[in-house]
């Protein structure tokens, strides 16, 4: 019997599915990248300029929308293994993203929070769907899956190295509504190339609806295909709302003071599931008890590594902008590609570099390749830190230092990203697999807490569009240095103590 695999119709030996959703998700990546390299500078600049702590409201609602953006994944993945299906999912997604992007060109306060907020729900629905549709082209034990991966990775990191580039540019040029704009027709370009895969049928049955009954079940006397698309759309005003709710957003006083909603959500979240984990780990046997923690632990580091990792589309995007003599070469805003850059050109000669040290019985176990993730997170800070000393009379640093940086950052991450999901999979319980899945995806959502903290902590008080200097300078590049110092510290307690958690993973390698 002709099996899936050679029946398939295929292009470069895969799927031809998977080009599709690789230029699906380059748009979609395009697009929100495109929109965070200019976000920060926006709310300073323009949403914030009247204030003289814009740094810090702009820290609130960057951190917070960020974690809402994390977050939403969790439960837009639940209803499209409940009810949607995959293709749905990702289209109702991928348009109410397109309709954040459009909003945000419209030159409006109120016009801004409505569409970060449009853009946290489409995210929840396109993101962790187009994922999980690659995996799904491939029967289980596809040897061409990893490549599979390999590939749709690359598109994610081509659209997050131009995106910046052209946007940034416009935003310079012309406006950064313009840049906001060219954002979501790069959304748009990604639903047309899924739309013309399905016309197509080159996914063939798979990204369907779970059940039709349960699609079509009306609820309400509204059959749920079109409910879920109409409550997504009304909860767009109160996430709006909740995004605002820094008391120097709203206006006056606030009973939350210095808190946003947001952040006093994501501490009750967290109390809870460290009183569920704690309840876990209890009750397991001693084998899954080691497993587990040494899973929890894999998380909080990688939720630390990406809270310092996601500075780079807010504080490090205020030093570029203030204290980096770009000359030039790129705007603030285009320093954000630097990263992707990098990984575009270091993600198959580290493959490679894993594979060689197979072969010779070297390659690190995660513990250590964890490690030496934030050791260079923290190495890539303290360089930022350096520059203090080759800063001219006003406060401006050599260009090279941040691409330096970037570069030993981007080189941590290819350490510790593409391993630690499948880490997660291997070392949890397979009853709570899917809950350990969700805490992974939460990890980013707290990342942003991070951020947000640190970006509270290094903002600066003025209402001056032109503030820089020596002053900012210091606050940075004394900022810089505690994070690498946190950073290294964390790095190499990992390493240190990489034998036990040898003995923690089991044969998990």
């Amino acid at each position: 019997m002709a099996t899936a695999q050679n029946t398939e119709a295929t292009l470069f030996g895969h799927p031809k599915g998977l080009f599709y959703l690789f230029f699906a998700e380059l748009w979609e990546r395009f697009s929100f990248y495109g929109m965070r390299a200019l976000l920060t500078l926006y709310m300073v600049e323009e949403i914030f300029k009247s204030l003289s702590n814009r740094d810090f409201a702009t820290a609130a609602v960057y951190a917070s929308y960020g974690s809402l953006v994390y977050a939403s994944t969790v439960i837009g993945g639940q209803v499209s293994d409940k009810i949607l299906g995959m293709r749905s999912s990702i289209f109702l997604g991928g348009a109410l993203m397109a309709i954040g992007h459009f909003v945000l060109a419209i030159e409006n306060d109120i016009a801004f929070f409505l569409a970060l907020a449009f853009i946290i729900v489409g995210n929840g629905f396109f993101k962790p769907n187009i994922s999980t549709f690659v995996g799904a082209l491939y029967e289980e034990g596809d040897v061409r899956k990893d490549s599979g991966f390999t590939i749709f990775y690359m598109g994610i990191n081509i659209g997050g190295w131009i995106a910046p580039l052209l946007c940034g540019w416009l935003a310079v040029n012309y406006g950064y509504h313009y840049g906001f704009a060219l954002a979501g027709f790069g959304m748009m370009a990604g639903l047309i190339f899924f739309w013309s895969g399905i016309k197509k049928n080159v996914f063939g049955d798979k990204g369907l609806p779970p059940s039709m009954d349960v699609f079509e079940r009306s609820v309400l006397g509204i059959p749920q295909k079109t409910l879920i698309p109409i409550l997504s759309v009304l909860s767009v005003p109160l996430i709006a709302y909740v995004l605002s709710s820094y008391e120097a957003i709203m206006g006056g006083e606030s009973f939350l003071g210095n808190e946003t909603i947001v952040g006093l959500i994501f501490k009750v979240i967290g109390i809870t599931i460290i009183v569920y984990l704690t309840t876990i780990l209890l009750n397991a046997t001693s084998t899954e008890r080691k497993k587990l923690f040494m899973a929890v632990l894999i998380t909080f580091f990688m939720t630390m590594f990406w809270g310092f990792h996601e500075l780079s589309g807010s504080v490090i995007t205020l030093f570029a902008s203030r204290n980096v003599a770009l000359d030039g070469f790129m705007t603030a805003a285009q320093t954000n590609s630097l990263n992707s850059m990098f990984i575009i050109l270091l993600a198959i000669p580290i493959s490679w570099l894993w594979g060689y040290l197979s072969k010779k019985n070297l390659n690190p176990r995660t513990p250590y390749k964890f490690g030496l993730g934030l050791v260079l997170a923290g190495a890539s800070f303290y360089i930022l830190a350096l520059s203090k000393g080759s800063a001219d009379a006003n406060g401006m640093v050599p260009f090279a230092y941040l691409i330096i940086m970037y570069l030993v950052l981007s080189i941590g991450e290819l350490f510790m990203s593409p391993v630690g999901l499948s880490k997660i999979t291997s070392l949890s319980p397979k009853r709570i697999v899917a809950f350990m899945m969700g805490i992974w995806f939460l990890s980013s959502a707290y990342a942003f807490q991070i951020v947000g903290f640190i970006g509270k902590q290094l903002a600066v008080d003025s209402t001056d569009v032109n503030v820089g200097g020596l002053d900012t300078l210091g606050i940075y590049t004394d900022g810089f240095m505690l994070i690498s110092q946190y950073s290294l510290g964390a790095g190499l307690i990992v390493i240190v103590f990489s034998p036990l958690m040898k003995k923690l993973m089991g044969d998990v390698h």
